[in-house]
């Protein structure tokens, strides 16, 4: 049976999704359960409850919720200014186009220009020291830190929540609204009442994007603080970069762990999505 020539166009996408995506992710599943000479074995997995261990998913999860919720917080609120705040409608479009390239603005490009910025020598902790007399460093501020790592990974989590969750503000009627304060209700009480439940789906599951969306990245990380912070990605990087004091089965299973948790937080997206576009139509 002879496929129609219009399926051809999906092919890249196919064979790009095989090589980079699924055979790669059936290599860490299988690497997980595997000893160094092929055989089955758990202790990969029993060895994933070790301090260090523990102590690196613990800090990647706190990472990932902190981001997610300043992230989704500024966002939230950048986002209602634009559809609802009154701000002119040339603002939203470049706003939007900015938030869909800073989004996906990370890595070492993202590290560097933070360093550049805030490091330890960086253009604005420099100007403040030199015309205010202000030391960041001497405040407790260091950008090689959690918190730093915090401040950069907001620069692409706050785009990413506006992308997200303007459409779904848009998709608020004004009838809602109108009905709202036809009988009586404030513009808090209609937020209250009728707005955030609607959209609770929604920031529900954009929340969980945000999370996973953190929770992966590995190369801003490395990149911005090396390995002292324990975190799971440097960990992982740590242990299948091919030297001989790694051990690329513990983290194939290390990968696994990430796999879980990420796989969780974007099932748990796509259904809230799901749920909050019934309404939103």
């Amino acid at each position: 049976m002879r496929l129609p020539l219009k399926w051809l166009g999906l092919v890249p996408f196919l064979l790009f999704a095989l090589l980079f995506l699924i055979l790669p992710t059936m290599k860490i599943v299988i690497g997980a359960f595997q000893a160094q000479d092929g055989s089955f074995t758990l202790q990969n997995m029993i060895d994933l409850n070790t301090d260090s261990i523990r102590n690196a998913y613990w800090t990647s999860i706190k990472l990932s919720v902190i981001t997610a919720l300043l992230g989704g917080a500024v966002g939230f609120a950048m986002a209602a200014a634009i559809v609802f705040g009154g701000l002119p409608k040339r603002i939203r479009s470049p706003l939007l186009t900015f938030s869909g390239v800073a989004s996906n603005f990370a890595g070492v490009p993202l590290a560097f220009a933070f360093i550049a910025t805030l490091g330890p020598v960086g253009l604005i902790t420099l100007w403040l020291k030199t015309n205010f007399g202000i030391n960041l460093r001497a405040m407790g501020f260091n950008l090689l830190s959690f918190w730093g790592l915090v401040i950069t990974y907001l620069f692409f989590q706050i785009p990413l929540m506006i992308l997200i969750i303007t459409p779904a503000l848009d998709g608020l009627k004004k009838e809602w609204r109108e009905a709202a304060a036809v009988l009586g209700a404030t513009g808090a009480q209609y937020w209250r009442m009728v707005a955030l439940p609607i959209l609770f789906p929604s920031l529900l599951g954009t929340f969980a994007l945000l999370f996973a969306n953190a929770f992966g990245a590995v190369a801003t990380a490395f990149a911005l603080t090396g390995p002292q912070l324990n975190i799971v990605p440097i960990k992982l990087f740590a242990q299948i970069r091919g030297d001989v004091l790694g051990n690329p089965n513990l983290g194939y299973a290390l990968a696994f762990g990430m796999i879980l948790i990420t796989a969780c937080a974007n099932f748990l997206y796509i259904w809230l999505r799901i749920r909050s576009e019934r309404w939103l139509k």
